[in-house]
């Protein structure tokens, strides 16, 4: 089974990188051939100084490192170094619906925020597919809120091998069947484990690096204790008990949690160590 997936460099490598991403990407090294690239053309449409881009996939480079990708077990390059993957890019942008760029969760996210997005953005699942199909990926270890790249890639290379490949049955993409024949381009599938975590933000979002509200893997001990200090809590009064995690829901679809500090507590402490902070949580500070 050939796996594969990469992280964009477009700024300093976060803890929702590990906990979404990387930390899969260590124990898939270990049960299948991987390929874990650095995604630095992605990170083009958010980083354009190229002193700045250069720096920051060194750094992801020594991140996956130090965080336990082994160039024994897996094959760890930068997305750049391999040119054909913009010939494919191209070459799958000829097939591409319109409508489904439209449909992307990013582009549409970003025009919900109000940000004008350039071509690069409107683009962006398109080389994302390429990154997935020019290395005839089996799965793509995601989390729940990346499947549509991988449906995506998927549906394209359907549509690529249906126009190109004389022969081609959707039905049987693998050319099993006497008088049918294999598609060029392999169709992915998503692998989305339990492990893999929707890490919220400081502000209760997704932690990304687009909304400005992550934690640094490898900041500075004053400037992480600063962004922890500031993470949103709620606003009843101290004799009120605190609010159960998981009985609200905000009406605003970017919030992925109404409690981030428990929920960030949940995924990073011991199991002993949250029980306790569980027990404690919906009382009053009053009571503690």
């Amino acid at each position: 089974m050939r796996t594969l997936s990469g992280v964009q460099s477009s700024g300093k490598l976060h803890i929702g990188n590990y906990y979404g991403a990387i930390r899969q990407f260590v124990q898939l090294q270990d049960v299948s051939e991987a390929y874990y690239f650095i995604a630095n053309l992605h990170a083009l449409t958010t980083v354009r100084d190229a002193k700045l881009a250069l720096e920051l996939t060194r750094e992801a480079a020594l991140a996956y490192l130090a965080l336990g990708v082994d160039p024994k077990k897996a094959v760890l390059f930068r997305q750049s170094d391999v040119r054909e993957v913009l010939e494919l890019n191209w070459i799958l942008g000829t097939v591409v619906p319109h409508s489904h760029l439209e449909r992307a969760h990013s582009y549409k996210d970003k025009v919900a925020r109000g940000i004008s997005p350039d071509f690069g953005l409107f683009a962006y699942p398109v080389l994302m597919a390429a990154d997935i199909l020019l290395y005839g990926t089996d799965t793509v270890p995601v989390g729940k809120d990346q499947i549509q790249h991988v449906e995506f890639a998927r549906d394209w290379a359907v549509k690529f091998n249906t126009e190109y490949v004389k022969g081609y049955d959707p039905a049987d993409p693998e050319g099993k069947e006497r008088g049918h024949t294999p598609g060029i381009l392999k169709l992915p599938s998503a692998l989305v484990q339990e492990s893999t975590q929707t890490v919220p933000g400081i502000d209760g979002r997704k932690m990304s690096k687009s909304y400005g509200n992550t934690i640094d893997l490898f900041g500075e001990e004053k400037d992480i204790k600063k962004r922890i200090m500031s993470i949103k809590t709620d606003s009843t009064p101290v004799e009120a008990p605190k609010p159960v995690p998981g009985t609200e829901r905000s009406a605003d679809a970017s919030i992925v949690s109404e409690v981030p500090l428990y929920d960030l507590l949940k995924l990073m402490l011991p199991e002993s160590e949250f029980a306790e902070v569980d027990a404690s949580w919906s009382v009053s500070y009053t009571q503690l």
